[in-house]
């Protein structure tokens, strides 16, 4: 089925940052075929977020919209590593750790985009038959000085920071990609406008018609300030298990909820902003709508069950504070208990040392909170629950006497 080109745009301004620019994407959406959506993704970490995923969902839109996706993988790039908004050289990472975490990214993406209807590739397809003249014939395509127009180039060759030659192809090879697959579109987050308007005069200077260029915003982390990252530990990651997933979204601010709602859901804008309303006027609580928007993103990651499982997980630890009665398990411990011996005591450890590598996996929650100080004192009169996993989880009887556990020395 067709869609006019106005209600696409409509559609497809969403949440959007910039379209550089608007008519000339009105002009291909009336050419009544379908156009090529690219969007690349470096594949430097194993794990997709949901910050990752504000890109895959427009991707998704215009998929919906009748067009062609191509979730272009950068195991070239990759290897050099985006600059992108970075101080410093980033790490090189090898082959095998590129080819590794590839992967994982094409498993993942069809968690949110049509598996039929996407095309994946791989940039090493056609940058590994460039030789050294060809290379050398793409460089001469742009100058440093212009180079040193992009703000992070310029910030370090003003604090006399180090900036490797190799960091200056990665727009030239990620704009090459552009001529390769023909993009008519490409997305890109904020940080990328520089290497996706490089796409631009390189097609243009290739004889193609230029590529419409669409930025999306970084979405900030669960601390609400920085971008969402591994590295700011802010991050909530698609494979994450699905009550942990529920847990930080539940953790956000009121505030930023507007925004994980326009930037993560699949609800329709005007529906958003009748939710709003309601809980501008105090017909609806902010808890509630929150609990919404966390069991839709682990429904569409894990599946109906273990979005029903996470909400029951999240009111049961969280809001009432409690655990199901088959699997209670009451304890009273003394007044303060190093958490490691008192892992040991509830046979949830067989040794301190399993219990300090429970920690360090994320495994082990007080009254819900992951646990990630191995030094951390459980306090009778002030935590209630302890849990390994989903299966091995204790109340505290504050009304027995206290039978094991001592204040470590």
């Amino acid at each position: 089925m067709k869609v006019d080109p106005q209600e696409q745009l409509r559609v497809i301004r969403r949440g959007v940052v910039e379209i550089m620019n608007e008519d000339e994407l009105l002009q291909k959406l009336a050419l009544g075929r379908p156009l090529r959506i690219k969007a690349g993704f470096d594949p430097t970490a194993p794990d997709l977020h949901l910050g990752h995923t504000v890109l895959v969902q427009k991707m998704k839109q215009f998929q919906d919209l009748g067009h062609q996706v191509i979730f272009l993988i950068g195991d070239f790039t990759g290897m050099i590593g985006d600059p992108s908004g970075k101080s410093e050289t980033r790490k090189q990472l090898t082959r095998e750790e590129v080819l590794k975490n590839a992967e994982t990214y094409k498993e993942q993406i069809f968690k949110i985009l049509d598996a039929e209807k996407t095309l994946v590739e791989f940039n090493s397809k056609w940058m590994e038959k460039v030789d050294a003249g060809g290379l050398i014939e793409l460089s001469a395509k742009y100058t440093v000085a212009r180079m040193l127009e992009r703000e992070d180039f310029k910030q370090r060759f003003q604090r006399q920071q180090s900036i490797s030659i190799h960091e200056f192809l990665y727009p030239l090879v990620q704009g090459y990609d552009s001529i390769v697959l023909k993009a008519d579109v490409e997305l890109g987050g904020t940080d990328q406008r520089f290497n996706l308007l490089i796409g631009r005069e390189l097609q243009r200077s290739d004889g193609q018609a230029p590529q419409v260029v669409l930025t999306m915003p970084l979405l900030e982390g669960t601390d609400g300030i920085n971008k969402m990252s591994k590295t700011f530990k802010n991050h909530i990651g698609i494979c994450d298990p699905p009550e942990e997933i529920f847990g930080k979204l539940m953790s956000i601010s009121d505030k930023l909820m507007w925004r994980y709602y326009e930037l993560l859901s699949e609800k329709k804008i005007e529906e958003i902003n009748e939710i709003h309303v309601r809980v501008e006027s105090g017909s609806a609580r902010p808890v509630d709508v929150k609990k919404s928007l966390a069991y839709e993103i682990v429904l569409r990651f894990h599946g109906r069950e273990a979005a029903e499982a996470a909400q029951d997980y999240f009111e049961t630890r969280h809001q009432k504070r409690s655990v199901p009665k088959n699997i209670r398990k009451r304890f009273s411990p003394a007044e303060r208990v190093w958490i490691c011996q008192l892992l040991v005591e509830l046979q949830f450890a067989r040794s301190k040392g399993e219990a300090r590598r429970l920690i360090t996996q994320r495994a082990v929650r007080v009254d819900g909170k992951i646990i990630v100080d191995e030094g951390f004192e459980f306090q009778r009169m002030t935590h209630r629950v302890v849990e390994v996993g989903k299966s091995r989880i204790a109340q505290v009887d504050v009304d027995l006497k206290p039978d094991f556990g001592t204040s470590p020395s």
